[in-house]
């Protein structure tokens, strides 16, 4: 580290935030004058464009800018005809925002990814065009291609500044971690096989690791088709070290195969040496070893290694990839941040509409984005605090701007350069790290509230009272998340149970579920490596999501061997009676988890000793988590979850 940079990090500085936003704001600078010269009415909207589009690396820079040029267009679009429908009767325009803005945010939080984004865009880009000129629509033509105009100038701006100094996507520091991961894994299965006992907590630990690089590789598959192959790869690596984890687990005290140390070092070498070609021979050596014992592992290591395979090289076919990568959907978050954001919107709106306030607009506007854009966060009700914070200085710094350095300005170009300082002010505030969280909103709000229009016009009470109902928005849009449908951690946490337990139910009642097993299987794992990302999250919850996940998954094993065993030629009337008492029992497990325990402890009695384990294991974890199901009280299962 350079002395200057260890000087930054002294005061609290990031050097490489620093660099980034320093370079940002001067593309928004840019983005700005160019807007301007073009003749633009509102340039800037091209440096909030910079802002909002500007990525730290290349492929996220495209994908980003791709996703924000085709929100803006729908959103145009759609609010063009909203200010159309409001010169029929104002409030056709606020129920059909209501509306759109709802659509855009309950579908943006099934998605994932800048596809989220650009759809939750076009919900607040129609706010932006309907509302800004909502009193003269016979320029809602013009103020649609203006926004677009400058949206168009802004991505344009940001992704020829983001591509001279922006690296590209490429994280291998992530691809070192996943296999380390598999390393480790199979270190400790050769410990395993050789009688040693697992660590208490070893499995979380994994998990945990697991569940942090898959949400770290969202970010990874923007920007190229190959970039999503490499990702996509990766999370069916990651679903196949999860089988290994879950194998170790269930097998925790005993050493049931032959000894294949030799096989199991010789792969941890080649992959910590980067080497998943050799890997993958390894372990097909060491599933060749164990013959006829231990399918299971057999089948896993085997799977393993063709998942290695496509790994060390996307392109190659799918055929080899035994574990399909399946990604859940929140039906249930989804469908109450729809309502969340439609009703808020339509309260506020009444509320505009009866008392005619002149900068309620503004009050909407900001509503609207923070009532369906942070709705796709963990955690939105507390980011709401950053944002108030973020929008007041962003607000005070607008008002300086305005009517302290403004009135010095001799021309129009002048309005447009004396902008620069407190744009260049925002990078000192994304560069330190106790002003990092509300940075962006002061660079939005800045921008959003400054019309470089010559020559002055207005009065600072009218000013004022623009930031008063900027200020407004993250307030509201608080008590919407506090009292719409409670939106946070907890909630999550909650919400990501209640979905496994439908999954569970489902399973139960699917007559083809052996043969879906892959699609079962990636589905509870991807359910549970997003519940345990979320308990981490969480205060004084980390061992709870693993604790969860590892009940679901052996309850959703636990269903799969009693569907086999159903299939069993010669099972006896006593053990089909039982087994059928528990599938139904599973479908009410929501409901009734008593019931569920109960039928899983007497087929735990009256099976074979030989097909026990599973059902003695699922009802021991399932008993741990009874209350906390109860509590959950009776839901039905939500259609289409997937």
């Amino acid at each position: 580290m350079s002395r200057h940079a260890a000087r930054l990090v002294k005061f609290g500085f990031e050097p490489r935030q620093l660099s980034y936003a320093g370079r940002t704001a001067l593309a928004a600078c840019a983005a700005l004058s160019l807007a301007w010269w073009a003749g633009l009415e509102h340039p800037q909207w091209a440096a909030m464009t910079v802002w909002a589009a500007s990525q730290p690396t290349r492929g996220q820079l495209l994908e980003k800018g791709f996703f924000r040029i085709a929100g803006t267009i729908s959103g145009s679009v759609a609010g063009v005809l909203l200010v159309l429908a409001g010169a029929i009767s104002p409030w056709l325009l606020v129920t059909g925002l209501a509306l759109w803005v709802a659509a855009c945010t309950g579908i943006g939080n099934l998605q994932r990814g800048y596809v989220s984004y650009g759809t939750v865009l076009a919900g607040y880009t129609a706010a932006m065009v309907a509302l800004l000129d909502a009193s003269h629509p016979e320029q809602v033509l013009g103020l649609g291609a203006d926004r677009l105009a400058t949206v168009l100038t802004g991505v344009l701006v940001a992704m020829l500044f983001g591509y001279v100094f922006a690296p590209p996507t490429a994280n291998p520091e992530l691809r070192r971690r996943t296999a380390g991961l598999i390393a480790d894994s199979l270190e400790v299965l050769a410990a395993r096989l050789q009688g040693e006992t697992t660590r208490p907590g070893q499995g979380g630990v994994f998990l945990a690791e697991i569940a942090g690089i898959e949400e770290a590789l969202e970010p990874q598959a923007a920007g190229s088709i190959r970039s999503r192959r490499v990702v996509r790869s990766t999370r069916a690596l990651l679903g196949e070290g999860l089988s290994l984890v879950l194998w170790l687990r269930r097998h925790r005290d005993e050493a049931t195969a032959p000894d294949l140390s030799a096989p199991l070092a010789a792969a941890v070498a080649a992959l910590r040496a980067g080497e998943a070609v050799h890997a993958r021979t390894e372990l097909a050596a060491a599933a060749a070893a164990l013959g006829g014992a231990e399918p299971r592992l057999k089948q896993i290591l085997t799977d393993l290694g063709a998942a290695l395979l496509a790994w060390h090289d996307p392109g190659r076919a799918a055929t080899e990839r035994p574990l399909p990568v399946v990604v859940s959907r929140d039906w249930i978050g989804a469908r109450e941040a729809s309502l969340r954001a439609g009703g808020a919107i339509l309260l506020f709106g009444a509320v505009w509409q009866l008392t005619q306030w002149q900068a309620g607009p503004f009050l909407l506007l900001g509503l609207s984005i923070m009532i369906s854009l942070f709705s796709t966060f963990e955690n939105p009700r507390a980011m709401m605090r950053n944002v108030f914070w973020g929008s007041l200085f962003g607000a005070l710094g607008a008002l300086a701007c305005r009517w302290l350095v403004w009135p010095w300005a001799a021309a129009d170009w002048q309005l447009i350069a004396l902008c620069f300082p407190f744009i260049l002010f925002g990078p000192f505030l994304v560069g330190h790290r106790r002003t990092t969280a509300m940075s962006f909103d002061y660079n939005m709000t800045l921008m959003l509230m400054l019309q470089p229009a010559w020559p002055l016009a207005g009065a600072f009470g009218a000013s004022l009272e623009v930031g008063l109902a900027i200020l407004a928005a993250p307030l509201a849009a608080y008590l919407a998340y506090r009292l719409i449908y409670p939106a946070g951690l907890r909630r999550r946490q909650r919400m990501q149970l209640v979905m496994m337990l439908h999954d569970l139910a489902a399973l139960a009642g699917d007559d083809r579920a052996l043969a879906h097993r892959p699609v079962w299987r990636a589905r509870l794992y991807h359910r549970c490596l997003r519940l345990v990302r979320l308990s981490q999250k969480a205060v004084r919850s980390e061992d709870w999501g693993a604790r969860v996940g590892f009940a679901m998954m052996d309850l959703g094993h636990a269903v799969l061997r009693a569907k086999e065993l159903q299939r069993t030629p010669g099972l006896d009337a006593t053990q089909a009676r039982v087994l059928a008492g528990f599938m139904a029992r599973i479908g009410q497990l929501p409901e009734r988890p008593e019931r569920c325990l109960a039928a899983l402890e007497r087929l735990a009695r009256r099976m074979a000793p030989q097909d026990r384990r599973p059902f003695r294991r699922a009802a021991d974890e399932l008993a741990l988590l009874i209350e906390e199901i109860s509590d959950i009280g009776a839901q039905r299962p939500v259609a289409g979850q997937s």
